[in-house]
C-alpha cells in the first residue's frame, strides 16, 4: 500500500500543493497520468484544472473522475488516484453514489495504486468520516470510508489559542468527546503535515508543527516530523454501532 495524506492542500503565501511538491513528486514517481476525484467541490472542471496545472509542473497527466460515464471504470485503471479536499459529506455521498467506496479501497488496499489524498480526501482513508472538521451540508448513506489506515485523522488540526474568547469547544475537546465514545486512536495533523504509509511502515513528514495523537484514557502525545508511526497501523478499532 502506498499512501500520500495531506493535512491541507494550500498554505500560505504558497501555490496549491506547492508546499507538499518534493513529497508528492516522490509519491508519483514514474506514475504518467493521475485520476483525480473533485466531488469535494462543486466545481468539478474548475478544480480539475487547478490540479492539472500543478500536476503537469511535475510532468504528470491528470483526468477528472467526473468526465468519464463509467467513474468504476476509471478507478479500476487508474495509475494512481488523488481524492480533493473540499466538503467531506459531500465528497463521501458523491462516492458511495457513483461506487467508488469499495473500488477506491481495493484498489489502493489490494493492488497497491498509489492513493494521495488531502484534507476530506484523507478523511477519505480513514475507516469513518467521524473526525472531520466540516458541515454536514449534505446526508451520505453511511460514515463509513476506505479503511485504508485502522485509525482516525483531524486534518486542520488547531491547537487551543490562549487568551481566546471563543466560548465553543477546542478541536482538543472535540476530540476527546469523540474518544468519550469510541476507542480509536485519532492523529491530529497540524497544517503543513502528512503521512507517508508503504505497506506496513508509516512515517510523519512536513512543518516542524508535527502531529498530535489522541487515545482513549491516555494524555494526547505530540510528534515531531519524522516520527515512525507505524504502530498506529496495527490499531483495532472500535466505534459506537448503535443507531437512533
Amino acid at each position: 500500500m502506498k499512501l500520500l495524506l495531506l493535512s491541507n492542500s494550500s498554505a500560505p503565501g504558497r501555490g496549491y500543493l506547492d508546499h507538499a511538491r518534493e513529497v508528492i513528486a516522490e509519491h508519483l514517481d514514474g506514475v504518467r497520468e493521475l485520476l483525480f476525484v473533485p466531488y469535494a467541490l462543486a466545481d468539478h472542471d474548475a478544480y480539475t484544472a487547478k490540479v492539472a496545472a500543478f500536476m503537469g509542473e511535475l510532468g504528470v497527466r491528470v483526468r477528472g473522475v467526473h468526465g468519464s460515464g463509467d467513474p468504476r471504470g476509471e478507478v479500476a485503471a487508474a495509475e494512481a488516484v488523488f481524492v480533493g479536499g473540499g466538503n467531506s459529506f459531500r465528497l463521501l455521498r458523491a462516492l458511495q453514489g457513483h461506487g467508488l467506496v469499495p473500488e477506491l479501497a481495493r484498489r489502493a488496499g489490494e493492488d497497491g495504486v498509489p492513493y494521495m489524498g488531502s484534507s476530506a480526501g484523507t478523511n477519505m482513508a480513514c475507516p469513518t468520516l467521524r473526525t472531520t472538521n466540516d458541515m454536514p451540508i449534505v446526508q451520505p448513506a453511511s460514515f463509513e470510508t476506505l479503511g485504508l489506515v485502522p485509525f482516525q485523522i483531524n486534518p486542520h488540526y488547531l491547537d487551543p489559542q490562549p487568551g481566546s474568547a471563543h466560548m465553543g469547544e477546542t478541536r482538543a475537546e472535540r476530540l476527546a468527546q469523540f474518544l468519550e465514545e469510541n476507542d480509536v486512536p485519532v492523529l491530529g495533523l497540524r497544517e503543513g503535515t502528512w503521512l507517508q504509509r508503504r505497506d506496513g511502515a508509516m512515517e510523519l513528514g512536513g512543518t516542524p508543527a508535527g502531529a498530535r495523537l489522541f487515545s482513549a484514557g491516555a494524555e494526547p502525545v505530540e510528534y515531531a516530523p519524522g516520527a515512525d508511526l507505524s504502530s498506529l497501523l496495527a490499531a483495532a478499532p472500535r466505534f459506537d454501532q448503535r443507531t437512533v
